[in-house]
């Protein structure tokens, strides 16, 4: 069966029309409510979903997602459960769903074993955020699963050789930060996006998606005129923390996401 993350750029570029990918941490505010976050993201108009596996020290996060992993671990949520949580998704949705994790939850549970278990519950892809590409290479342990597209992130200050490397074994799409820091640690995207973008195109026909800093239509309209893709995730994920008592919180997150995806696809 082809990846759904590759049927959907596929369908996307025959279209005309750039990727709306959204985060949230698998989980939060509790399994219920974030299955129910999910659905609305996919019918909402998500082309793909990052689910965040909720994990005790996410030091690459800011305060935001790390208050949100805290959050689904405090409700129950462990790396066994977000597994179950996907496969209810799976249930009615075929949205793409990309895992956005650490090692150490990963490795815990058996690198291969995961991948696979991943994928037999539907996932489609995964980020791995502390784990370098010479890891991959030195340790057969890390190698890539054929069901599962290994995704990587690409910085502004990441080195040309290293650049190549990780573009050119992304499988999917590319995540490329628009700054450098931790997540939700800036109010706007980089100017430098366009000529970041065409480094990374001069290197790989892969899918470019864009992330950082977008929290309005206006900067999400920006950055799919020069990318492939859109992500959003902490001002998602702030929607959450806002409304994490709220029992209809899935809606809050649709009404929030429905203008930014509109300013995506009308590119």
């Amino acid at each position: 069966m082809p990846n759904r993350i590759d049927q959907t750029f596929t369908e996307l570029k025959s279209q005309s029309r750039k990727a709306f990918v959204s985060y949230v941490a698998g989980g939060d505010p509790d399994f219920s409510r974030s299955l129910d976050v999910l659905h609305a993201l996919s019918e909402a108009g998500s082309d793909v979903i990052e689910l965040g596996v909720p994990f005790s020290d996410p030091m690459a996060d800011g305060i935001v997602n790390q208050l949100a992993a805290d959050r689904a671990l405090k409700a129950g949520m462990n790396t066994e459960k977000l597994l179950e949580l996907i496969k209810e998704f799976r249930k009615t949705h075929q949205t793409p769903i990309v895992l956005f994790t650490y090692l150490n939850p990963i490795y815990a549970y058996g690198f291969t074993q995961f991948q696979a278990d991943a994928a037999q519950a539907g996932a489609d892809g995964i980020l791995l955020l502390d784990l370098p590409p010479s890891e991959i290479d030195a340790d057969s342990d890390f190698s890539q699963s054929d069901q599962l597209h290994q995704i990587h992130l690409i910085a502004p200050t990441t080195p040309p050789q290293r650049k190549e490397t990780l573009a050119k074994s992304s499988k999917g799409f590319i995540y490329a930060l628009s700054r450098t820091g931790v997540t939700g640690g800036h109010s706007a995207p980089s100017e430098s996006i366009g000529a970041q973008v065409e480094e990374i195109r001069k290197i790989t026909d892969t899918p470019v998606c864009v992330g950082f800093g977008i929290t309005t239509p206006d900067q999400a309209a920006m950055v799919a005129n020069l990318a492939d893709g859109v992500i959003v995730g902490s001002a998602i994920v702030k929607t959450i923390q806002e409304n994490a008592d709220h029992p209809d919180v899935a809606s809050m997150v649709g009404d929030f996401v429905t203008p930014l995806i509109e300013s995506t696809h009308s590119v």
